[in-house]
């Protein structure tokens, strides 16, 4: 008797079930030259993405990062263009509601929305209603009277953002909320750092400094682990406390061992307006114990990349000198927000993924 060719269930959820390959980022997003006499690039594989908001890191799957990344890359791609606007937004309202000082996000996702044809409101606190009483719910629902279709939120309260989600109809995006998460930061991170060494699975990655009060370094964990890299928290015990290796991080507090084997190298900022006591005797004492200068730079892997979210300290947690060396990549981390930031824009007014962009 002939067995059959068909799959059992357990076939089929073997196959699910596989992690997809790593994508190859050694050549252009499309193609081949004109006159190259090598095989075509093959098409970009469907991906698809149903969410309808982007609140966090955490609840993403792998297959949803990929899809971020993947669409950032071929916006990067639409941004390399003499003309640089598309109609994706074209008819649909963003509204930035930044409740905390921003100066890198709020810019990228303000350029990001105008290179999309949307029409923009920028909201500031200090000029605002909240500063008579009003609840930041009333704010958002006065917004979406005014029939806001997303609304960008960086808020001072970590959840702010899924608050929105559940009281509003319009489409959260969450620019920074608290000490929680900062979701686009992690995927502009995470694009730079695949971008530039072609992986993520297996990169050794520390981050070093203020992780207790970092939203960055949380949503960092969550997309690097997710796509199989090895991370490592690193600063004063105060600051990075071990309760994160239950998060999936390796955590010490000896810098030289966190820097000397780190493919990437991710610097944070002491952030001073969330502590609430002092974590540490001095900036002095802290440059000197954790700040990455010349003479811990040169103990490091000769090709460590140097990432920071901004704004930097000079002088604290990065030399000056380091800051702006050939093995800094903090401008081009600037760079592909735009591109990351447009991606998720699209993504959540409905687009399904790189597919359905044109460069």
């Amino acid at each position: 008797m002939k067995s059959s060719s068909r799959k059992n269930s357990h076939e089929w959820e073997a196959e699910r079930l596989e992690p997809p390959p790593v994508p190859d980022l050694s050549g252009p997003w499309r193609g081949t030259g004109r006159f190259s006499f090598s095989p075509p690039t093959p098409p970009l594989p469907a991906m698809s993405w149903n969410r309808k908001h982007l609140l966090d890191i955490e609840s993403l799957t792998t297959d949803e990062i990929l899809t971020v990344l993947d669409t950032a890359r071929a916006f990067k791609a639409v941004g390399e263009r003499a003309i640089k606007k598309v109609p994706a937004l074209r008819g649909k309202t963003v509204v930035n509601l930044f409740i905390e000082p921003s100066t890198r996000t709020r810019i990228s996702f303000q350029l990001s929305e105008q290179r999309l044809s949307a029409d923009i409101i920028n909201f500031t606190a200090e000029a605002s209603s909240l500063k008579k009483g009003e609840t930041l719910k009333d704010t958002a629902r006065n917004l979406e009277a005014l029939n806001a279709d997303f609304i960008v939120i960086r808020h001072s309260a970590s959840g702010a953002p899924h608050f929105l989600a559940r009281v509003l109809n319009a489409s959260i995006i969450n620019a920074g909320d608290g000490a929680h998460e900062h979701p686009t930061q992690a995927l502009l991170d995470t694009f730079t750092i695949r971008e530039k060494k072609g992986r993520i699975a297996g990169l050794n990655i520390t981050i070093l400094g203020d992780v207790l009060y970092s939203r960055v370094a949380r949503s960092d964990l969550w997309a690097l682990t997710k796509l199989g890299a090895k991370v490592t928290f690193c600063g004063p015990s105060t600051l990075v406390p071990r309760e994160f290796e239950q998060m999936g991080a390796r955590v010490t507090h000896d810098v030289e061992e966190a820097i000397r084997d780190a493919d990437i190298i991710n610097l944070l900022r002491i952030q001073h307006e969330r502590q609430r006591k002092t974590m540490f005797p001095s900036l002095g004492e802290y440059t000197s114990l954790f700040g990455l200068n010349k003479d811990r730079l040169a103990r490091t892997k000769p090709d460590a990349l140097i990432m920071h979210p901004g704004p930097i300290n000079r002088g604290v947690e990065i030399d000056s000198e380091i800051a702006d060396c050939p093995r800094s990549v903090i401008l081009e981390q600037v760079t592909n927000g735009l591109a990351v930031r447009m991606a998720v824009l699209f993504l959540v007014n409905g687009g399904k993924g790189p597919q359905e962009i044109s460069a």
